[in-house]
């Protein structure tokens, strides 16, 4: 595996502002984000050693590590690629017929998104996922590891952990998860990354 690298943001720290704050967004990226990315690189590193000793003992610890920070990269890698300012509003195109057809309406699925965001216990995700035959479904995620569905890819993430959004909204994560999917969500994207899954 190659060691991670801290994607930067596509817009400035205050683009989301006045519904997500320029510091928490400073934070969030430049700290917790980066504090996975080298939690990842160290995991690999110490990996390789327990490997090379073969101290095979200390390999389920060391890759439990690697799936843990691994999995805060890519989820948050995938978290900043779905926000724009002045985003919101609603899938389109093959998303849309995909969601429709399976949730009986765009309106059913978005409900259900919510719900389950804002049900995850603890911390974690709301996830929507691409899987085979172009089927949709939503996922939560603990921490950034646990209760994926092997196979299928999210397509959009929603961070629920605390530091996500506490400096701004305490401990309304409702409010928040309202925030990301009313006025924030880049809907554009998340129907691109649901086209990749369908050619494959």
């Amino acid at each position: 595996m190659k060691k991670a690298v801290l994607p930067p943001l596509t817009f400035p720290v205050d683009a989301l502002e006045p519904y997500y704050d320029a510091k928490t967004v400073q934070l969030h990226h430049g700290k917790h984000h980066q504090a996975y990315v080298n939690g990842f690189n160290a995991a690999l590193e110490k990996l390789e050693a327990v490997r090379a000793a073969g101290d095979f003992a200390a390999v389920k610890h060391w890759t439990r590590e690697l799936a843990f920070h691994g999995g805060g990269h890519i989820l948050h890698s995938l978290f900043w690629a779905n926000l724009k300012p002045g985003g919101g509003g609603e899938p389109h195109g093959d998303l849309a017929t995909a969601i429709a057809s399976q949730f009986g309406s765009l309106q059913a699925f978005d409900t259900q998104l919510r719900a389950v965001t804002n049900a995850v216990e603890g911390s974690g995700w709301g996830i929507v996922a691409a899987g085979p035959g172009r089927e949709v479904a939503i996922l939560q995620a603990e921490k950034h590891q646990n209760q994926l569905l092997p196979g299928w890819r999210p397509i959009l993430a929603v961070d629920v952990w605390e530091h996500a959004y506490y400096l701004r909204y305490e401990n309304r994560r409702a409010e928040f998860v309202d925030v990301v999917l009313d006025h924030l969500v880049n809907w554009r994207e998340v129907e691109r990354r649901f086209a990749e899954v369908a050619e494959v």
